[in-house]
């Protein structure tokens, strides 16, 4: 009995070192592999930024360039009312409005959700303005008159449905850049 008590007891002698060296072995390895994760992950993330941060400042100026052609005064400028009815221009400004925006909208990938809905409430505050002009006209209006009455509606309001959205994306892009 003795005998076999020794030979569990030797086996104990080597084998408890053994299974503590492994573990201590195990332990290290595991914080090494962690640290070379997150090296590996903080490298990749610094590469992506190195091309994602151009194409998201790309972004925000071309809806800020988006919202600066539709801003009311520049939109009147760009797209002349002469020679068109109220209703033909009114529909005309509209179209300018949802071409720019559609051509555009692929932009919200790289803009904050608050961003984008500044950009939305802005272009919707625009139609508004214009339809809400086009609508106090009566049906033989020209063109030229609807220009007047969206540019006096700005005035005579001072608004400029636009001026928010631009401010917001300026202030974000201050904090992102």
């Amino acid at each position: 009995m003795e005998e076999g008590t020794n030979i569990i007891l030797d086996i104990l002698k080597i084998s408890i070192p053994a299974i503590l060296v492994a573990a201590v072995a195990y332990s290290m390895l595991k914080k090494v592999l962690e640290r070379d994760y997150k090296l590996r992950l903080l490298e990749l993330r610094q590469k992506s930024a190195e091309v994602v941060t151009p194409i998201r400042l790309q972004a925000y100026e071309r809806i800020v360039l988006l919202l600066e052609r539709i801003t009311p005064s520049n939109l009147l400028l760009r797209v002349s009312g002469g020679g068109h009815t109220a209703a033909e221009y009114h529909r005309i400004l509209l179209t300018e409005i949802r071409n720019e925006f559609n051509h555009n909208m692929s932009q919200q990938v790289y803009m904050t959700e608050q961003a984008w809905q500044q950009v939305r409430h802005a272009r919707e505050e625009v139609v508004n303005l214009i339809n809400k002009s086009y609508q106090s006209l009566g049906e033989k209006a020209k063109g030229t008159e609807l220009a007047k009455r969206i540019l006096e509606n700005v005035l005579n309001n001072e608004i400029d449905p636009t001026a928010k959205a631009i401010s917001f994306l300026k202030q974000e892009i201050g904090q992102v850049f």
